[in-house]
């Protein structure tokens, strides 16, 4: 049976943000203003592929009241520019990623990242053991993703996106097929109903999002490009690190939580038994209680 959940529709997440540019690109922003304590910490969410920021909207009212919040969507992604000439690499994302905290003048924060944002996430871990951040990551958690190359399983239509032939692929690409793998990777207690498909195709379709996935898709190259610099980031964290993982995930779930424990010092991890690829969408209360737990010591 499903949750009772918060359900917050694209027009109204988008009238709850405003856009800020990006060398000249045009980034839909979303922050936490309303709180009345302004000596909360800071909590960096960083969304995943295909979808964007919106992905979140079922925890924001919950992480909240913790934190300042601040979640973008990437370059490629959802409301944010996509045009077609631009190498998405991880790089970009994390390059945006800094831009926006330090304009905001924020000096430290948490970490809350979900698929695509675990790379952006190792990246920006990375550049933290090299003193080339400008701020302070505090902790991460991460939720189901690639962190490791060759354990990630991507779908059939990801791989072929992702191959030189991705570009012909791309204008064929539409919702009934969006809907197929989005129930393949959810949970079946947790399915995704119809105005979830509604508001994600519309996140992928709009401006020239068919015609980009190919070139944002080819970050799971640089996982393999990357691989020691993105594991070292892990294996030599100096800030506490937390995985929650739907084991349900095809892609990347029980296979993740395992290669997590083999490779990483004193592994954190929560595994969500009966949840999909989309933790914060599937089964919210179950992530917002790990997240707590985690958060707990930390914030004393």
């Amino acid at each position: 049976m499903q949750q009772q959940q918060v359900k917050v529709g694209l027009a109204d997440w988008q009238q709850s943000g405003h856009y800020c540019n990006y060398q000249s690109l045009k980034i839909f922003c979303r922050h936490q203003t309303e709180t009345a304590n302004t000596n909360n910490p800071a909590l960096l969410l960083v969304h995943g592929f295909p979808t964007a920021s919106w992905d979140w909207h079922r925890l924001w009212p919950h992480l909240s009241q913790q934190f300042e919040l601040t979640a973008i969507d990437m370059l490629g992604f959802g409301l944010s520019a996509k045009p077609v000439n631009l190498n998405y690499s991880i790089a970009l994302q994390a390059d945006l990623h800094q831009f926006i905290v330090l304009q905001r003048g924020i000096k430290s924060t948490h970490l809350l990242v979900h698929d695509y944002g675990v790379s952006v996430a190792q990246e920006l871990l990375a550049r933290q053991r090299e003193n080339q951040l400008g701020f302070h990551i505090q902790s991460c958690v991460f939720l189901n993703g690639g962190l490791f190359h060759g354990v990630h399983r991507p779908l059939p239509i990801q791989k072929l996106l992702a191959s030189p032939i991705g570009f012909l692929l791309s204008p064929f690409l539409g919702k009934a097929a969006m809907q197929s793998s989005m129930q393949a990777i959810f949970s079946p207690q947790f399915q995704p109903d119809q105005w979830e498909i509604d508001q994600m195709w519309a996140l992928i379709e709009r401006a020239n999002g068919k015609r980009v996935i190919p070139k944002v898709i080819r970050y799971m190259h640089e996982r393999k490009l990357f691989y020691q610099r993105w594991l070292t980031a892990l294996t030599e964290a100096s800030v506490p690190l937390r995985l929650i993982t739907g084991s349900l995930d095809p892609i990347s779930g029980a296979n993740l939580a395992s290669a997590y424990r083999q490779l990483i010092p004193n592994p954190d991890v929560i595994e969500l038994n009966d949840t999909g690829h989309y933790p914060q969408l599937e089964n919210p209360t179950a992530v917002i209680k790990a997240c707590r737990q985690f958060w707990q010591t930390l914030l004393q």
